[in-house]
This record gives C-alpha cells, structure tokens and sequence, in this order.
C-alpha cells in the first residue's frame, strides 16, 4: 500500500512545476507587450541655417559645340579629322568638290568683264551726244536749225545718259554676282571655328550634302571644347523656386561612381516646357501636365548625372 506521505509529496512538486511554467508564461508575455524604451534629446531652439537638397536628373554637355554644316552642296572630297581628333581653331575639317563653283566664278568674271566694257561703250556714246547735243544748241541760238532737229539731239542725248546710267547697274549686278559666286567657293573649305575635338563625326568621305542656302543641310560633323562641361536639368515647378544663380552643386556622373564633381548654377531658364504624364487617380483617360524648367550647371571640373543642388536657409529650428 502507497504511503500517503509520497503520494502528497508528489502532488506538490506537480502542482508547483505547474506554477513554474504558467509564472515563466506570465513573465514572458510581459516583456514581449513592452514598448522600447525610446532616448530624447531636448534642445534650446534658436536660429540655424537649413541646408535643403533638390535632386534632378540631366544630362552633361559641353559649354561650347558648334555643329559643321555646309553652305553649298557637292560631295565631300577631303576629310582629314575623325571622330574624337583634337582640332585646332582655322584647321582643315572639310573640303567639297569645287569643280561647279570654279566654273561659276568664270562665267561671273566674264559677266562683270562684258558689263563693264558695256558700260565704255555707254560712257562713249553718251559723250558723242553730249557733243553733238551742244554743237545743236548753238545752231539752234542762231536760228540755224529747225527745232525739231534741235529737240531729236537733246532726246538723243538723253536717251544716252539714261543707257550710261543702266550700264553702270548692270556692272554692279555683275560684281556682286561675282563677289557670290567667289564666296560660294569660298565655302567649300570648312575650317574649324573654335579650339576642340571632334565629338561627332556624321559624314564619311564620298558622300554628297546638301547646303544650308535653301534648306537644313547636312550636318557632317559637331566640335565641341571639352575643357569646360556643363549639365541641364529639368527642375519642377515646386522646387524651381528654391534655385537661385551662384549656389553650389554637387554632380554624380554613372560613368564616374567613386567620384563626385563640384558645380555652381549658372542659369535658369525664363519659360518652362510642360511635361505629359498619364493622370491615374481621377480620368485614367486623361493627361496631366507638369510645369519643368531646365537650369544650366557650369561644373569647375570636366554622361548623365544626377547633381544635388543645395540652398541655405535660416529658419527657426531644433537638432
């Protein structure tokens, strides 16, 4: 027969590793309800500066490029650079064969040669007239001849300066025919207009372009002065009020990851460009209009990038 004494000493320890768990449970929900404990730092308030960061995107260009296109046509016959060439202000970039503005400059100077030998032969007869118109006028004063005949020299004479006068318009038609046609020579040697390198290069040699008299022409090549880069963003409306010319900036090139450009804000454009964007919330049918302004950024160093354009403003504030 059991001893009663065991019997209640094992109920004890039962009911009392019972109590063990459900305290541990307790406990354990306890800590797991309780919020962390959070530090605050209390401060004066007073006066500071508040730096604030705009983030755009754009793209980094040069200062200076100018795009090589010609004034005449032809096919190009010398193209002495390539893509990526340093050229040199006055150097050769171009040349276009000048087989058809040689011969225009032939046919003016023997145009402005006929005019101006047409216009001898004007001068000549009008001195003839002139002569005879005077030797006329003193007849007619002594009544030696009819006025009739008097009145068919002066007519003649007039007649003679009238054609004087037109010969001497026509030389002058036919000079500036000729002073064209030598400048349209002129032109199909394109020389470089600045200190730089080729960044593009559209034409090969052997093709024919077309000039820029009467229409777009072709655009062979762009030059463009590298020692000097800028980038235009396109700012927001809200946040275009914040920039300001002069402040600084900072340009993340993705070509450039481990480095970072310093840059001031040189210009902001006057008007701004809207931008179409699907409107989702009210007429999914709809379009929703966003006022940008593009700002120019003139880096002090020499591509996309994302510049960070910081504005300083002084504010009553709390770290």
């Amino acid at each position: 027969m059991p001893n009663p004494k065991n019997k209640k000493r094992r109920k004890i320890i039962i009911f009392s590793a019972i109590g063990l768990v459900l305290a541990g449970l307790t406990v354990v929900a306890i800590f797991r309800k309780r919020e962390p404990v959070i530090t605050i730092q209390t401060e004066k308030v007073t006066r500071r500066n508040l730096t604030e960061i705009v983030v755009a995107n754009g793209k980094i260009q040069p200062v200076l490029q100018v795009k090589i296109s010609p004034e005449v046509s032809g096919e190009i016959i010398d193209l002495p650079v390539k893509e990526g060439q340093l050229v040199r202000k006055g150097d050769l970039l171009v040349k276009i064969k000048p087989d058809t503005y040689i011969a225009n400059v032939k046919s003016a100077e023997a145009q402005y040669m006929s005019s101006a030998s047409g216009k001898d032969l004007a001068e000549a007869n009008m001195k003839k007239a002139e002569l005879e118109f005077k030797r006329n006028e003193d007849l007619f004063r002594g009544r030696l001849v009819s006025e009739s005949t008097f009145l068919e020299f002066k007519t003649g004479y007039d007649v003679a300066k009238a054609q004087y006068q037109s010969a001497v318009h026509q030389v002058d038609v036919a000079k500036a025919s000729l002073d064209r046609a030598r400048e349209e020579l002129a032109k199909t040697t394109i020389a470089s207009p600045l200190d730089g390198s080729v960044s593009k290069l559209n034409s090969r040699l052997g093709e024919r372009v077309v000039g820029t008299a009467m229409m777009t022409g072709t655009e062979i090549m762009i030059v463009s002065d590298l020692n000097e880069m800028e980038a235009r963003v396109d700012i927001g409306e809200i946040d275009v009020v914040l920039i300001k010319p002069g402040q600084n900036t900072r340009l993340e090139v993705d070509a450039f990851r481990d480095r970072k450009f310093k840059g001031t804000v040189t210009e902001i454009a006057n008007s701004s460009k809207d931008s179409g964007q699907h409107c989702v919330e009210d007429d999914p049918g709809g379009l929703m209009f966003r006022e940008l302004r593009e700002v120019r950024l003139r880096e002090r160093r020499s591509g996309r990038g994302a510049p960070r354009l910081h504005g300083r403003l002084r504010r009553l504030a709390a770290p």
